[in-house]
């Protein structure tokens, strides 16, 4: 009878426990080198229009910017190049069958295929990757889940969420800096090295890009995750790399700590001058940038203040490492 009694205590304490524990570490390898960030995307997206002979070909019914192409007469395209392909294969018609996906419904479309000179056009911009810039923001050495960015990706175009279906990161080395100025964000420029690759994507989020960090773990000593809670005004540091790929430190001062804000939880500004001269503030391609405060790792740098570069917002490193856990 006893051990029925403990087997039923046992059985109701893991019962107890959350079905969804995460499982990231207490200490982290923090980042701060830039990134060459490349996702394709669950679809072809339309992003715009161009004039075929002084008009715009949008289809019948329209085809809509943010429409997402998934057939072209009745085969399956999951690229640029095989939309064409199919396109091509039944060029005599002049229409073009297309099944779109627009706000979670599929829609049918005739595109016509309009005749200039020699060759047939069909109006649309579409992309089926993107490219860009970030910057890492940690890789958890346990369970080798990386983070980066702090913010989501979005197409320049539409403004829209990229969804992932395949991607990676990968090395890059900062060329250039355009400087900040109040109104206008500034940005690294960089040249990239893709056969180098870092890690792959696995989810776009409003907190950050996440996945598998594949290549060798930086060796740096691991910083201890510091709570929410934790979090103090103040005096801290970012790790981000101005030239080349060497990471630097740099001061900024934490001015307000906001817990319930999803992802600007921290308020700070720019007091290095050797950043200040160099960049202006935050400039775009620094998002991921990881936020250290005495020896530990708070969070990292997502936004910058637009009428003020020299300020900006960071997101808590625990919404991250929460984030990057999730299936």
């Amino acid at each position: 009878m006893k051990k029925f009694n403990k087997f039923l205590l046992a059985l109701s304490i893991s019962l107890a426990m959350p079905l969804n524990a995460l499982a990231y570490s207490e200490y982290i390898i923090p980042g701060g080198e830039s990134v060459g960030i490349e996702i394709n995307s669950d679809g072809i997206l339309v992003v715009g229009f161009y004039k075929v002979n002084d008009r715009y070909n949008k289809g019948n019914p329209s085809i809509k910017v943010g429409d997402k192409i998934q057939e072209v007469n009745g085969k399956t395209v999951n690229s640029v190049e095989e939309m064409v392909n199919s396109m091509e294969e039944n060029v005599d018609r002049g229409i073009a069958s297309i099944k779109v996906l627009r706000d979670g419904k599929e829609k049918f479309i005739d595109l016509e295929l309009v005749k200039d000179g020699g060759s047939y056009k069909t109006g649309l911009y579409v992309k089926d990757e993107i490219t860009g810039i970030g910057t890492l923001t940690y890789v958890d050495p346990e369970t080798l889940i990386y983070g980066a960015l702090g913010h989501n990706v979005v197409e320049s175009n539409t403004n829209r969420l990229v969804e992932v279906k395949t991607g990676t990161i990968f090395r890059s080395s900062i060329t250039s800096i355009d400087r900040s100025v109040a109104g206008t964000p500034g940005g690294k420029n960089a040249k990239f090295y893709s056969s180098k690759i870092y890690g792959t994507i696995k989810k776009n989020t409003t907190s950050g890009i996440y996945g598998m960090y594949t290549d060798t773990v930086p060796d740096k000593n691991a910083l201890k995750v510091a709570k929410p809670e934790e979090i103090e005004l103040g005096e801290a540091k970012i790790y981000t790399v101005l030239n080349g790929e060497t990471l630097g430190e740099y001061t900024i001062n934490i001015t307000k700590v906001d817990p319930d804000n999803p992802v600007k939880n921290i308020y700070f500004e720019v007091t290095d001058q050797t950043l200040l001269e160099k960049t202006g503030g935050i400039v775009q391609g620094m998002s991921g940038s990881p936020i250290i405060q005495g020896d530990k790792i708070i969070g990292a740098v997502t936004h910058v203040v637009i009428s003020n570069p020299s300020s900006g917002y960071g997101i808590n490193i625990t919404t991250m490492l929460e984030e990057g856990e999730k299936k």
